[in-house]
């Protein structure tokens, strides 16, 4: 199924001890990017999440945003050295003692000193917190999936519409093809009567050499034969279910080179309108397969 590259998705987990809000974006790139913001305590876990993602994201660029709360309990373990707090006091004590300075030791003075009180992160089963990010990177990943799936829909029923209106005017192009041959022909002969005089008798012979030759270079039927045989090869595409975004910008471009040797061969007005046109279709077209997964 067509997907787009562009969608968002949020899920939420709570364990009892962990509550997970994941926010995933996606718009268009090249490649499958993964980019993962969340607290550094939590690393680790990033080559877990990108492996989740891929299962169902195969191409765009996709911003993963994960908080972490806790709502048990502190996060952290907060020790005191309180004999380091009762040397420091000593020492401080002695200084105003000996300086005959006229001050109080307070508390305030002795939290100064940073090696008296100090937090350390509390250590938590990596599968506990695994189970409980994960549920909810899935839940976000398939809201993600969700709204790819709806985009993808709409991009696809409005590109079976532009390759429509491509088959009406190619077919248009192959019904005038045959009649430019005639025309030149006509209007080489009308030419060559206004130059000479009328009582000169024409050569056929050299006439229909001329007309060979520029039918020859005019011959746009292998071209229109293999855009229309590319019209059906995206229809076909848009209707498999595996990722087919560089496949259609293939065709496209493929689409662009047949129809800009049409234009290039046709020698004929009514040809090149039929082919500025398409060639704008073609662009639109173009547009939204750089959408598309």
């Amino acid at each position: 199924m067509i997907k787009s590259m562009t969608g968002f998705g949020r899920g939420e987990n709570s364990d009892g001890i962990h509550n997970f809000n994941v926010e995933i974006k996606t718009v268009n790139h090249r490649y499958n990017d993964i980019i993962i913001k969340m607290p550094k305590h939590l690393n680790y876990l990033e080559e877990k999440i990108k492996k989740t993602i891929k299962k169902k994201i195969n191409r765009g660029r996709v911003e993963v945003y994960v908080n972490l709360e806790y709502i048990s309990e502190s996060a952290v373990d907060v020790n005191v050295d309180i004999e380091l707090a009762k040397a420091y006091k000593d020492a401080l004590d002695e200084i105003t003692n000996e300086l005959q300075i006229e001050d109080d030791v307070k508390l305030s003075h002795i939290l100064t000193f940073s090696e008296i009180v100090k937090t350390e992160r509390k250590e938590y089963n990596e599968d506990v917190i695994w189970n409980c990010l994960s549920e909810s990177t899935e839940a976000a990943l398939q809201n993600v999936v969700n709204m790819r799936v709806e985009e993808g829909i709409a991009l696809k029923n409005d590109m079976e519409i532009q390759l429509d209106k491509l088959k009406s005017m190619i077919v248009e192009i192959e019904k005038r093809a045959p009649l430019v041959v005639e025309d030149y022909r006509n209007k080489l002969k009308s030419r060559i009567d206004e130059l000479i005089d009328k009582d000169y008798d024409l050569d056929e012979d050299r006439l229909n050499y001329e007309v060979a030759i520029f039918a020859d270079k005019s011959d746009i039927n292998e071209e229109v034969i293999r855009f229309k045989s590319h019209i059906n090869q995206f229809l076909m595409s848009l209707e498999s279910k595996d990722p087919i975004g560089r496949k259609l910008d293939f065709i496209i471009q493929e689409m662009n080179r047949e129809i800009n040797t049409i234009g290039s061969k046709a020698n004929d007005l009514t040809i090149t309108n039929y082919v500025v046109d398409i060639k704008s279709e073609v662009e639109k077209i173009r547009e939204q397969v750089q959408n598309v997964e």
